[in-house]
């Protein structure tokens, strides 16, 4: 096949990738937060201490988040079929991608949080805050910079995982060039598909990196 014909496929691939990690950024990103905060705030000596729940949490997340994607995916497709309808496209890919960003930041989450000075927290008891408002409007806009550091990272990592998803029908510049690509002996096409992930890669560290600044300077 000549550029010409595979010109419309490749940038709607670059569009299904762009589709795919926004989505799961937007949707992990937020079931994520609230996930780690929960494993955050249920630590011992927590503002909601609880041992079972923390427990439980973390047993969840443990078995979900080492689990490498393509396989995580694939053991799913059953759940994925009856939520979605299909296991085969850019829709039928979002779905685990978001679930495994879920727990893959919910771990970066109460990481990040963890490090927040413990004597801000006292600071807002002191004042009367409850714990929710603490959680929300204190510990986590002290960890707000490093958090985005966090986002970042996993938005990569959610451009990496789109790739491994197209192995498998997912859609997308992985999708792309191995179809294109790597079945047909086009080299070339491959090529286009490795930098133009790096290049929505780079493009997402900079902006990332920009907006921690800015936050770490508020």
């Amino acid at each position: 096949m000549d550029w010409t014909t595979l010109r419309p496929i490749y940038l709607d691939a670059i569009w299904q990738t762009l589709f795919m990690a926004v989505i799961t950024l937007i949707v992990g990103g937020i079931l994520g937060l609230v996930l780690g905060i929960f494993l955050f705030a249920t630590r011992r000596g927590g503002l909601l201490a609880n041992r079972t729940a923390n427990l439980v949490l973390n047993v969840i997340v443990n078995i979900v988040r080492p689990i490498p994607f393509i396989i995580f995916m694939t053991a799913i497709g059953p759940l994925t079929l009856k939520v979605v309808g299909t296991t085969i496209g850019v829709q039928a890919a979002t779905f685990p991608l978001c679930i495994a960003a879920t727990f893959a930041m919910s771990r970066i989450v109460e990481q990040n949080l963890v490090t927040v000075d413990p004597g801000v927290i006292e600071a807002a008891r002191a004042m009367g805050a409850g714990p929710w408002r603490i959680l929300f409007d204190v510990v986590a806009r002290e960890a707000l910079g490093p958090l985005v550091l966090g986002y970042t990272y996993v938005l990569i990592a959610i451009v990496d995982m789109t790739a491994i998803a197209g192995a498998i029908g997912g859609g997308g510049l992985g999708q792309f060039a191995i179809q294109y690509g790597y079945q047909r002996f086009n080299w070339t096409v491959t090529l286009i598909a490795v930098v133009t992930i790096i290049i929505i890669v780079q493009a997402a560290q900079f902006a990332g990196n920009a907006l921690a600044r800015k936050a770490l300077r508020r």
